[in-house]
């Protein structure tokens, strides 16, 4: 099953092309709701402390609140019920701006994730963020102008990236010195592939 979990934070709605479809589970955790909205989706779950969002909740919605002083933030009490009931998939909308505590927060749920084997990506429509470990993927050309590889462990081996401005093979990359930024892709798609280690793939609007 995949999930949509809508996050607080400034979007892009032109750049979030990822919509649910069908039975698509729908969550929005605390001020996610307002992003929802925007983007004209109906969570059937609104979750959270509900420090940011104090507005009337949605009919129909099952409601779920928790304390505010909590050891989990409203994002990862999100992703947990998600996988709860069952998602193998995950889209997270938002939550790439404001307070970098939580960013980065948001950005370790991916890796967390993938080490479940958990498809993920969050996209807030000035970026757009996955999370590749020791495999490959297709990124295809999309309204995203840059595409950035962010090594997430001390050293990352075996780094090749074919159909982009600026091709890499076999390349090294280093959590310490981040230097495989603002490539591009070339042609309609391009490859990347990490044979030992994590990185972020970020792909970020012009």
């Amino acid at each position: 099953m995949k999930a949509y979990i809508y996050i607080g934070g400034a979007i892009e709605p032109a750049r979030i092309t990822e919509h649910p479809k069908g039975d698509d589970l729908v969550i929005a955790a605390d001020a996610g709701y307002e992003n929802a909205r925007a983007l004209g989706e109906r969570p059937a779950l609104l979750l959270g402390d509900f420090d940011s969002y104090k507005g009337e909740m949605p009919d129909g919605a099952e409601i779920l609140r928790v304390p505010a002083e909590k050891d989990m933030t409203d994002t990862q009490l999100a992703v947990s019920e998600a996988l709860s009931r069952g998602a193998r998939e995950i889209v997270l909308v938002g939550g790439l701006s404001g307070r970098l505590d939580h960013t980065l927060s948001n950005l370790a749920v991916l890796r967390h994730l993938a080490a479940l084997g958990v498809r993920a990506v969050i996209n807030d429509g000035y970026n757009r963020v996955r999370y590749l470990e020791n495999d490959s993927t297709l990124l295809p050309r999309s309204a995203f102008r840059f595409v950035g590889v962010l090594a997430a462990d001390e050293v990352v081996r075996g780094v090749s990236f074919e159909g982009v401005k600026y091709p890499m093979k076999n390349q090294k990359l280093y959590r310490a010195h981040q230097f495989a930024v603002s490539n591009e892709i070339t042609g309609n798609c391009a490859l990347l592939s990490v044979r030992r280690g994590g990185v972020f793939v970020v792909e970020a609007a012009g």
